[in-house]
């Protein structure tokens, strides 16, 4: 079973939209699991503090590497029997792409770390090995988003969950392309019309005309994702901020 750990000071959070829809079903018919751990159980204090202020000054306060060093080796205390990538939700980490959720869905599934505040304490991230992962360049207000994106995203590729196998297969990234447009009944709508060759009944021209469109909307969105399907060299994320601040964990 493919098992999904969150670490976070907000589990009420959990399991939120994971608990209805396609992701829903699945959980309930048991064909993933979710754990969710408050980090705030792993404090020693009366005031079960997470966070402290930054070593050299500035604002906001930062998140503990001792708390949460015994809050990552409760959930993995056996790396050797749980192999689980260790992933910190972070805007400086690698953008998320569809490629590695495949690579996470074809695990046996992911411990996720939902930072808070400023950041995390570097120690926590070298000694636990953590892997930071972001899912756009923006800040958000904690990892917990980033985490559910990241969980829902693996989720819906697991055997069965979607129902047909196709269903994928000709989703945006899958091909290193965005989806083409897609177009259902009425045939016309407040004057406009499906194209003429959809309704053709040829299979080839019907595939050549969205592959067409595919290439078309990638070329002009997301110029980034051509130049590395043509280039064969990694693509730099587009528009990128440079975030610094670590928000999301």
């Amino acid at each position: 079973m493919w098992r999904a750990s969150v670490l976070t000071i907000f589990p009420d959070m959990f399991p939120g939209p994971l608990g209805v829809s396609l992701a829903g079903k699945a959980l309930a018919a048991g064909a993933w699991s979710l754990d969710v751990a408050d980090i705030r159980n792993f404090t020693a204090d009366k005031h079960r503090s997470v966070d402290d202020t930054p070593a050299g000054g500035g604002p906001g306060m930062v998140m503990r590497a001792d708390v949460l060093g015994r809050a990552v080796d409760a959930i993995v205390p056996d790396l050797a029997t749980d192999a689980r990538p260790r992933i910190l939700l972070s805007p400086r980490g690698m953008p998320l792409s569809q490629s590695r959720v495949e690579t996470l869905t074809a695990g046996s599934g992911v411990v996720l770390i939902c930072g808070r505040f400023e950041g995390v304490d570097e120690r926590l991230i070298a000694a636990r090995g953590l892997e930071e992962v972001s899912i756009g360049d923006y800040v958000l207000s904690g990892g917990e988003v980033a985490a559910l994106a990241l969980i829902d995203a693996c989720v819906r590729l697991l055997p069965g969950v979607m129902g047909a196998p196709a269903s994928g297969a000709e989703e945006s990234f899958a091909d290193g392309l965005l989806e083409y447009p897609h177009y259902t009944r009425p045939q016309t709508w407040e004057g406009l019309s499906i194209p003429e060759i959809l309704t053709s009944g040829d299979h080839g021209k019907i595939a050549a005309w969205r592959r067409a469109e595919a290439e078309r909307l990638t070329r002009e969105r997301r110029p980034d994702l051509w130049d590395k399907r043509h280039s064969g060299a990694p693509a730099k994320p587009p528009n990128p901020i440079g975030a610094s601040r670590n928000k999301e964990g």
